[in-house]
Parts: structure tokens; sequence; C-alpha cells
């Protein structure tokens, strides 16, 4: 069996992500980080029924004395909500969980997001381990500590940084992800390479069949290799107040996008990556509009999330006035207005602040 691939996040709350198949099996791994007796598996209605039962199996093996529940919400962005995070909260109560207990995020972001918060929160902060099953989860949300749920008003509107113990990244759950869910994930991936590697975005340009084909050895890389710049950049900034803001290339217009959309991204809406990819093009070309970057690199990033079949515009119907009011209320907005992630070109991303509404506005009502 291949060794997994590593990735070390240091800090005050340093960890390890392992990155490989057939990590779901090996029971020591997945209880190294497991301090007590008490143990939640929260997962989803579409993940639980594929996974929990041989995350249990290998938890049990390793740690016999183990105390295990779980908690299964059902799936979706629009179960991101206050009233899962306390039915979470309520498993916890009933386990009879103690300050050395541990939950263990088995799904998505969704799942990981929802868990870490209530990690964060039950008396005043537990263990917790990320098992991410999805391309997205694995190189974004399972690492950083980043924790939260939404409200009407906005996404992640509420949460707490929360560390995690380690992150165990099965690839091989990957088989069972739908496409639309794979190229989600590559939207992300692309990300690293459009704020900090014009080297990975060309390899992402000529790797393009062997990651949408699910290629181990190209996924394994992709997904290593993005994990290796996050880790970086948490590394610097665990709370984002400087570097790691630069993640959130593309997220304010998706993330409005997203809330306008009503988190539908299961039905017609777009999803969270599918968000993103657009999100990007548009701060791409706003970065163009305000003369900080050519044209030209919005176009090759245009082409590169095109080829990964990942829409490039704003959905029809969506009015520009409506995506500029969620903006407003964003994590990132501040005082002086407005605040974005622009970048210099590809592999240069900056933090720019006060823009102008009227140019997101006609940006907004472009078309490609």
């Amino acid at each position: 069996m291949t060794p997994p691939l590593e990735v070390d996040v240091g800090g005050a709350a340093p960890y390890r992500i392992a990155i490989g198949a057939g990590l779901l099996d090996q029971g020591p791994r997945l209880a190294a980080p497991v301090r007590g007796r008490h143990a939640l598996i929260v997962s989803d209605s579409h993940v639980a029924p594929l996974y929990a039962e041989r995350l249990e199996t290998a938890l049990l093996a390793a740690r016999p004395g183990i105390a295990i529940a779980r908690f299964v919400m059902p799936a979706g962005e629009h179960e991101k909500t206050l009233a899962n995070f306390g039915q979470c909260l309520e498993h916890l109560g009933r386990l009879g969980a103690t300050r050395d207990a541990c939950v263990f995020a088995l799904g998505g972001g969704v799942v990981g997001d929802l868990a870490g918060f209530a990690a964060a929160c039950w008396m005043r902060g537990i263990d917790i381990v990320q098992v991410p099953t999805t391309l997205l989860a694995m190189v974004d949300s399972s690492v950083g500590g980043k924790t939260a749920v939404d409200l009407p008003a906005g996404k992640n509107l509420v949460g707490a940084f929360h560390p995690p113990r380690a992150v165990v990244a099965d690839t091989a759950t990957l088989a069972t992800l739908p496409d639309r869910e794979l190229r989600a994930g590559l939207a992300e991936v692309a990300k690293y390479g459009a704020i900090l590697d014009a080297g990975f975005l060309a390899w992402l340009e000529a790797n393009t069949g062997a990651l949408l084909s699910r290629d181990d050895h190209a996924l394994a890389g992709a997904i290593a290799r993005s994990c290796r710049y996050k880790a970086a950049v948490v590394e610097r900034d665990p709370f984002e107040r400087g570097d790691r803001a630069l993640l959130n290339f593309g997220h304010t217009f998706g993330h409005a996008i997203e809330a306008e959309q009503g988190y539908s991204g299961s039905g017609a809406g777009l999803n969270h990556g599918e968000a993103v990819s657009v999100g990007m093009v548009l701060a791409a070309r706003l970065s163009a509009r305000l003369g900080l970057a050519p044209d030209a690199d919005a176009d090759r990033l245009q082409r590169l999330l095109a080829a990964l079949d990942l829409p490039v515009d704003v959905p029809a119907g969506l009015s520009p006035d409506a995506l500029l009011a969620r903006m407003r209320l964003d994590k990132k907005a501040a005082a002086d207005g407005l605040r974005f992630v622009l970048w210099d070109g590809a592999g240069r991303a900056r933090v720019v602040a006060g823009v102008d509404e009227a140019e997101v506005l006609d940006v907004l009502a472009q078309r490609s």
C-alpha cells in the first residue's frame, strides 16, 4: 500500500493532515487524537450510510472501551443552521461527553463547519478530527480551523476559530463523489494557483483531463499541494487578520450568490465551489477594471475554470443590486466600505478596501 502524503500545520495548535487511500480503515491513526472515552461521529444523510460504520468499526478496533454516538444531519448547505448546531450539542449531551471528548466530522464542508463549531462550543472547546469526504473539504474547509453556521442574512456569520487535532483525508471516498461535487472542489484547487502560485495554475491547465477523470496520482498531488499552500498561510495568520484573507479570493461574490439563491446548491442553484468559480472570474474582472491586472489574466482564469466544466457567469435572474446588498453584510466588509480580495495577475493577490460600488455593479452586470 502506498504510504499517505502528510502535511504538517504549525502554529500554536499544530496538527497533521494525512492524505491517501484506505485511511478510513486505519484505526490507530484515527484514534490517536482521542484523549478521552467519548466520541461523536457527525455526518450527513448522504455520507453516513457509506462510511460511518467503517469509521466506527476502525475506532472501536483501536480503542475498544470508547463510547461512540452518531449525529446524522440532513445533507445540503441549507442545513448548516443554528437548529442543526443545537441538535449536535444535544447529541453530545446525551453521550455524556466530557471535556476530553472528541468529535469526528465525517463529510463535506457543511458537516465539517457545523461539527467544528459544536466542538468549539461544547464545554468551551473539545477536540475535533476532520475526516473530509469531498475534494472541496479536503483542500479547503477541513484545514485551518474556521467553523461556522449560516443565517438567513448571510453565510458563516456565526462561528469560531477551532483548529482540528488531525485531518484524515481518505482519497478513496472521492470515488463516490458526484462529478458536480468533484468539479466544485477543483474550483478551490484552482484558487491556490490564482492567488499564490502561477506555476501551479499552469500545472492545472496541463492536467485538467487527469483531474476530471479522477486520476489518483493527479488528485492526491493536487490535494497535498493545496493543503501545503493553505497550511503555510494559516501558520502565518491563524485568525485571518492578514494574509489569510487572501484565501477568500472569489468568496465575497460567491457568498453573495449563494445567499441570494437561498443556499439551494443541491438543486437549481450554484453550490459553494461553483459560486466561488463565478466569484473568482468576477474578482479577476474587477481587478482588470480597476487597473490592477491585465484582462488577459482574467481570460486565462476563465478558460481554466470553463475547462474544468465550472460556471463562469452570474446565474440568470440574480439582480446586481441584490447581490451588492448581500456583499455589504459580508464579514469582509468594513467601515471604509466593500473589501475584496483582488489580484495583480496570476499568483499575486491582495486585499483592496473601499472599492467603488458602481464598479462592482458594472462587473456584476457583465456577461461572458
